[in-house]
Formats: structure tokens, sequence, C-alpha cells
């Protein structure tokens, strides 16, 4: 099987290559843009593989997505490409309309015109997969709630609610046109080569260099947080053996206060 992503040079796109790399037999191509998020370093383990191919290529270019589809002719796509950090989206929201919104439908469009010529053996196995993020729901309200695959949509940022339109365009491609499609919404992620904008490398590296440790708020905010290894593995089943026309939430069960998770953090850091 060859998987195109995209996005794979970041934070959550890396583990995915590398779990496909290292624990399967499947080959991959990698289509990401190489933002200020993205870096190739993280993918240093597996770039020499034969199994895996790099296309520097913007989501947004239709002309480009069309080549990396004729070139590579993959059996199913894993859309990971957004722009995805919450203050970024609240200064700047532009970027996150362009990518998260016009860049799914670009990337959409463009599988849809690809998926139509299959021979029909193909066609019936093909698959469109979308990572979303449990953001489109809104907050929690306690540690002890959960967001199920039937919780309304409650964006509540430029970010969110432009992965909320990402969300029903994928599902209108697939009611409208017959896209084979998937769904998953994963909540917060942690690990490995996590971008230091996000708050727990933020605050383990401002911790370690004396910082102030900045909380949005009270850092009351409830969020489940998931390491991104099992994400990655997770992600990894739904485009293999997922249901067409689903949708799959898939979290840690661990839900915390941002402040909790400071708080945690910095007992750690003080114990070691």
């Amino acid at each position: 099987m060859k998987i195109l992503v995209t996005g794979g040079a970041v934070f959550i796109g890396s583990a995915v290559f590398l779990h496909i790399i290292t624990r399967t037999t499947d080959s991959v191509v990698n289509v990401d843009k190489l933002t200020y998020a993205g870096n190739l370093e993280s993918l240093a383990e597996v770039s020499q593989s034969s199994r895996y191919v790099f296309e520097r290529v913007d989501i947004c270019d239709r002309d480009q997505i069309d080549r990396v589809l004729r070139e590579h002719q993959p059996d199913a796509i894993m859309h990971l490409a957004a722009e995805s950090h919450v203050d970024r989206s609240i200064s700047g929201p532009s970027e996150f309309i362009h990518t998260n919104i016009i860049g799914t439908y670009t990337l959409l469009e463009a599988a849809r015109h690809y998926w139509a010529a299959l021979d029909n053996a193909r066609k019936a196995n093909f698959r469109f997969h979308h990572i979303s993020t449990d953001e489109v729901y809104g907050d929690l309200e306690g540690p002890e709630d959960l967001f199920t695959e039937t919780t309304p949509y409650q964006p509540s940022s430029p970010y969110s609610a432009s992965k909320a339109s990402s969300d029903h365009l994928v599902r209108a491609w697939s009611r409208t046109y017959g896209l084979p499609t998937l769904v998953t919404n994963c909540s917060n992620n942690y690990g490995p080569c996590h971008f230091p904008e996000k708050l727990i490398p933020l605050i383990i590296l401002n911790a370690l260099e004396g910082k102030q440790l900045p909380v949005y708020g009270k850092g009351s905010q409830v969020r489940d947080w998931l390491y991104v290894e099992d994400h990655a593995r997770a992600l990894y089943k739904v485009v293999t053996e997922g249901v067409i026309g689903e949708t799959y939430n898939i979290g840690g069960h661990n839900e915390k206060q941002n402040i909790e998770v400071v708080h945690t953090l910095c007992a750690l850091l003080d114990e070691l």
C-alpha cells in the first residue's frame, strides 16, 4: 500500500511516518510546504528508506497536487497539513482560513478527480482520511467529561472554526460526490519533536531557562492529553481498517486542566 501524507514534516505527521516505515511494509509520500513548524530532521531516521519520498508542495497549489498524485499513484491520502496553534489563529487568522479551508478544498478536489480516474479495483479500495481535532467541539466542562463522535460542534477560536469547516467539507465531498472519506478528531498531542510554542514544551523550556510560565487566563481549560506515538498507531489503524464514512474520536482519557499540567511539569522538573 502507498499512502500520501500531507503535513508529514511536522509533529504528528512525523510520528505517522516513523510508525509506517518502522512498523509496516507500506510506502509513504510526504507532502509538506515546510512552514515554520516543519522540520525534516524529525524524519532523519526514515529519510533514507526506499519506501519514503518527500515532495515540497503547498496543498493550496492544485497543479502541484495533481502532479504528485499522478506521479506517485497513492492508494490512500492522510490529510494532516494544517495551521494548528490557537494563539496564532487569534493574532493572524487569515493563514488558518487559507490553509485549513482552501487547502482542504483544493486537496479534496484533486483527490476526487484522481479517484474517479482509477480502475474499479483501486477505486473501491481508495480512501481519503482527514485528520482533525477535538477543538471543533469547544471546551470540556470538567475533568470527568468526554467528547464523543456525536458531540455538537462549538468551535471557539479561528483555528477550531477553520478545522470545523474542513471537517464539513470532507463530509460534503463524501455525500455529494461519493469520495470515500474517513474523519478522525484527536485530543491534544504531546511527545517527541513537539513544536516549542505548544503548552508542554513551552513550559519545560521556560522553566529550564528560569523564565515566566505563560498560562492562558487562569489555566482552567480542560484538555485530554494523548501521546503522539499512540495517536500515530490509531491513525494507521483507521486509514487501513476504518469504515468509510465514519468519524472516529482518538483520545488519551487523560483529561486535565492546563494549570494542573503546568504544576505537574514543575514538580517533575523539581524532582529531576
